[in-house]
């Protein structure tokens, strides 16, 4: 789960299915369709696309919240937030093999999360970030929320929010299994070379020519 890329195309220099083909060309590693500006109807076309190029390509496919969505096309899993369904309801719907996350900003959260059954954990906002709205209490939670995240949980975890190339090994030195972004990949001129960079640099690398 190193580089996870979260799908909006209001900050997209591509439409969102160009941005998801060139992120699996740069070889991204997971893909949260997200879109929080479109109905549900756009969102479950969208995600149909997103579902064959991605199953071609063997990259697992997230939904943001919607548990219905999720089933509806087929996506490998959820990601959760607060005000959505409990993850024991979500496991109920989608089923034991499906991949479930959860949003956290505490290690008291991430605990939570990790016996109630979450199969991964965004930990974040960890930098400023003005691609996701975040509660005054989730935004910038810096990198020592991080570390004692990685102290209180063993299941995996991404950091999000205001992550790019300049910062995700700090994440990653902090504990962090991978990182998640928006426009890190999206608002690019090259979706596949910013996440053949992203990949490098979680990977501690140079970027392959």
């Amino acid at each position: 789960m190193q580089t996870y890329l979260v799908t909006e195309a209001r900050f997209s220099t591509h439409s969102t299915l160009e941005t998801v083909e060139a992120a699996i060309a740069g070889g991204v590693d997971v893909v949260q369709l997200r879109e929080k500006a479109t109905s549900v109807r756009e969102r479950y076309d969208l995600g149909r696309q997103l579902r064959e190029v991605t199953r071609a390509a063997d990259v697992p496919l997230i939904v943001n919240d919607r548990v219905d969505l999720a089933a509806a096309i087929d996506a490998d899993g959820v990601h959760l937030g607060d005000d959505d369904l409990p993850i024991g309801v979500a496991r109920e719907q989608l089923g034991g093999d499906a991949i479930i996350g959860r949003s956290v900003s505490t290690a008291e959260a991430a605990e939570e999360a990790a016996a109630g059954g979450a199969d991964y954990l965004g930990v974040g906002a960890v930098f400023a970030t003005g691609s996701k709205e975040t509660d005054p209490e989730e935004s910038e939670i810096g990198l020592d929320t991080v570390r004692k995240i990685d102290a209180a949980v063993d299941i995996p975890f991404v950091g999000i929010g205001g992550i790019d190339a300049t910062n995700a090994r700090d994440v990653i030195e902090a504990g962090a299994d991978g990182v998640a972004v928006i426009s890190a990949i999206t608002d690019t001129d090259d979706p596949e070379a910013a996440t053949r960079a992203l990949r490098a640099t979680v990977a501690g690398t140079e970027v392959e020519s």
